[in-house]
């Protein structure tokens, strides 16, 4: 039986990222690509699993993490995705879904491993069934990013749009983190102000909060508020921003805090999104830019 910190459930994308001023770069993108590479930065043992057609096995080589610790289960169909920014800040874009992976389901999730934390990490609407959340949270803390919930696609066109959750009432009492940004929390909650979206997801169910803005990262557990700044001097790495944050918060939280690990996951995000892709650096890249640019904030 092999153990880990957290195992990553989710799809490696093929996006096609276009820029304000129309540059195009096409790269491998998701959640599990960001969220394994960050976890692993910071020396936590995590297993990804995924799905990858024949057509398309150089997918598995995106990772960053040990193949040995990479999942890799047969699908007919991958996920890609064009985004089309809208500003230079890469806060407003228009997604197309060009085509959605299969769905995984309880017989995907491996007999020989288990994990403190199961994040899904997925990316389109569909593409976790809710027994899948049902049964992970009986073998461990289930971690939720909610666009996954949320972000759905059209059938005919693959234009993408949000609509809310229906079962966040049912299935958020079983989700011990749950991440969300600011438009999907109001999308959630109705709420335009963070801090009150986050009690009355709180309030929903699940255990602990964090709400990711393009200035700062909040983190909500029924008592005291958390915030903790961004400092990136430029958003060439933007994207990625929410699934690295979420991935070294919950990983450090089996062994500290909260407000030590919102300033771990803050920091650690700022400084990946200085570089376009993964978090490629180590947690002492991490403490000599904390010391720079986070010693007012380090206890």
């Amino acid at each position: 039986m092999k153990t880990y910190d957290s195992t990553i459930i989710g799809h490696v994308s093929k996006d096609i990222n276009i820029d304000c001023e129309g540059n195009t770069v096409t790269m491998y993108g998701g959640a599990v690509l960001f969220s394994s590479a960050a976890a692993y930065a910071l020396g936590h043992k995590v297993a990804a699993i995924t799905k990858v057609a024949d057509s398309d096995k150089d997918r598995i080589n995106a990772f960053v993490i040990p193949q040995e610790d990479v999942c890799i289960l047969p699908a007919q169909k991958n996920t890609s995705i064009r985004n089309q920014y809208l500003t230079p800040d890469k806060e407003r874009r228009v997604c197309t879904c060009i085509s959605q992976g299969d769905s995984f389901g309880i017989a995907d999730i491996p007999q020989d491993i288990s994990a403190k934390i199961y994040h899904f990490a997925g990316l389109i609407y569909g593409d976790f069934p809710n027994n899948l959340i049902r049964a992970c949270a009986e073998k461990g803390d289930v971690a939720l990013d909610v666009q996954t919930c949320l972000r759905h696609a059209d059938a005919q066109s693959g234009n993408m749009y949000f609509e809310d959750w229906r079962s966040k009432k049912d299935l958020l009492p079983l989700v011990r983190y749950l991440k969300t940004d600011a438009a999907e929390a109001e999308i959630m909650t109705g709420a335009a102000d963070r801090f009150e979206a986050a009690k009355i997801l709180y309030g929903y169910g699940a255990k602990e909060i964090l709400i990711t803005h393009n200035t700062e990262v909040l983190a909500y557990a029924g008592d005291e508020f958390y915030t903790c700044p961004i400092r990136a001097r430029n958003l060439s790495g933007r994207t990625g921003r929410g699934d690295t944050t979420f991935a070294a918060y919950i990983n450090e939280r089996l062994q500290h805090g909260m407000k030590d690990v919102l300033l771990t996951a803050t920091a650690l995000v700022s400084l990946k999104m200085e570089t376009p892709g993964q978090f490629r650096g180590t947690r002492d890249d991490l403490n000599a830019y904390i010391s720079a640019f986070y010693g007012d904030l380090r206890g």
